[in-house]
């Protein structure tokens, strides 16, 4: 039970910190800016180390956010770099969430099949 309670506070912090942004900033920040910040804030994070620990405490409430897509990114890169060099940086990133974004594209194009997308 803490556990679940850890990861939906965890997860809801990391989105009430990007609606913050979009609702407190005077200049218009859309959705796909926060998008666009959140993965990169997630891989900011992770290569300083700091990301596995929130993951340890907030389990799925870390990794299902964007940022933690993010954290994927950037451990692939990093263990990819260190096994192939450059482009084993390149190639380590995409190695590393490829399933996610399969899995995304699979499952999207599914529910499309099954349900009646309204365009």
């Amino acid at each position: 039970m803490v556990k679940i309670l850890m990861a939906f506070l965890i997860g809801g912090l990391i989105c009430l910190l990007g609606q913050l942004i979009m609702d407190l900033t005077p200049f218009s920040v859309t959705p796909t800016h926060i998008l666009v910040a959140v993965v990169i804030g997630g891989a900011f994070v992770s290569a300083f180390g700091w990301y596995q620990p929130l993951i340890d405490i907030g389990g799925a409430g870390a990794t299902i956010p964007l940022s933690g897509f993010g954290h994927s990114l950037a451990q692939g890169a990093i263990s990819g770099a260190e096994k192939n060099g450059l482009l084993g940086a390149i190639g380590g990133g995409m190695e590393a969430t490829a399933v996610g974004v399969v899995g995304a594209v699979v499952l999207g194009y599914l529910m499309a099949l099954i349900f009646n997308p309204q365009g």
